[in-house]
């Protein structure tokens, strides 16, 4: 099985802050960080972390170098990220005292995909290989129908929620893997279990995941239901956590392992980059998880 994210690319700039800035409000920013990001980028390098050989697809500006070369240093199959004209992707990021985050982005060349480019893709890859996408790029009602006649398995982050998602086929989605607030604008409903099964209602054949925090996830499949408690840790930046978790947890269905393996690992993977600053440079390494999978048995068996 072949992986192949189409997903965003994003030069991030990321300033730490006392608390979010409030309108009206000038407030110094105690640091700055100019790193390589995006919700696709960030999933593609947490796939590569966790082992997987994965193809990243993406657009990128003359200025976008070090996007690509971040990729690339972190394993990632770079094949398919193209260069257009105009400026790259970028996001401004807000992290306060509490490690909170608050993201502006601006889509720049994410949002320059057509039809002939996505095509372009698709020919190199086959029935049974894993798509995985995010809501930061454009096409994507075009890209989820194409992939379903080609026969991937889909998977898909609908972040951030905006009316393109409206338009998306998610009935024809594997997994849909949000967090708290999609879920509630995708339902309109308010309680986590609710939500969870007004999507069952919604999208009966597929493999819902609700990531919720410091609360844990929530996945349900047909008749089963896990819940997922979150691992206890001190938060310093939440920025990739929600990545990280979608690449391990790719990264467990490549590996065949049981869904309760699955969501142990992505959510231990998780909570290591929670306590760490910066977005793909905080996500942990395959070697990194295990061992403290290993300490935490440890712990329990004692």
């Amino acid at each position: 099985m072949k992986v192949l994210n189409i997903g965003s690319c994003n030069i991030d700039y990321i300033y730490e802050v006392n608390h979010m800035v409030r309108p009206g409000e000038t407030q110094t920013v105690q640091n700055l960080q100019v790193v390589s990001g995006g919700k696709g980028l960030n999933q593609s390098i947490a796939l590569a972390k966790a082992g997987v050989d994965v193809y990243h697809a993406g657009l990128i500006g003359k200025d976008g170098t070090l996007l690509k070369e971040t990729l690339e240093r972190y394993d990632v199959k770079t094949d398919y990220v193209h260069e257009v004209e105009g400026p790259s992707g970028h996001a401004i990021i807000q992290i306060d005292a509490n490690g909170e985050n608050s993201i502006l982005v601006y889509p720049g060349a994410n949002h320059l995909f057509d039809e002939q480019k996505i095509d372009g893709l698709f020919t190199h890859f086959e029935a049974g290989d894993l798509l995985l996408l995010q809501n930061e790029i454009n096409e994507m009602p075009l890209i989820v129908n194409k992939a379903y006649e080609k026969g991937f398995k889909i998977a898909i982050n609908p972040a951030p929620f905006n009316d393109q998602i409206k338009q998306i086929p998610l009935h024809l989605v594997d997994y849909l893997i949000l967090n708290e607030i999609e879920g509630q604008d995708l339902t309109k409903e308010t309680d986590d279990f609710k939500v969870l099964e007004k999507l069952k209602t919604m999208y009966p054949k597929t493999h819902l995941l609700l990531t919720r925090g410091s609360k844990g996830v929530l996945y349900a499949h047909e008749d089963v239901m896990i819940e997922q408690s979150a691992y206890k840790v001190e938060v310093v930046d939440t920025t990739a956590a929600g990545d990280t978790f979608i690449g391990y947890f790719i990264s467990g269905l490549v590996r065949d392992l049981s869904m309760d393996d699955i969501l142990k690992l992505a959510s231990l993977a998780s909570s290591i980059t929670v306590t760490r600053k910066g977005s793909s440079t905080s996500i942990p390494t395959l070697e990194e998880v295990l061992k403290k999978q290993a300490k935490e048995k440890s712990e329990i068996g004692k």
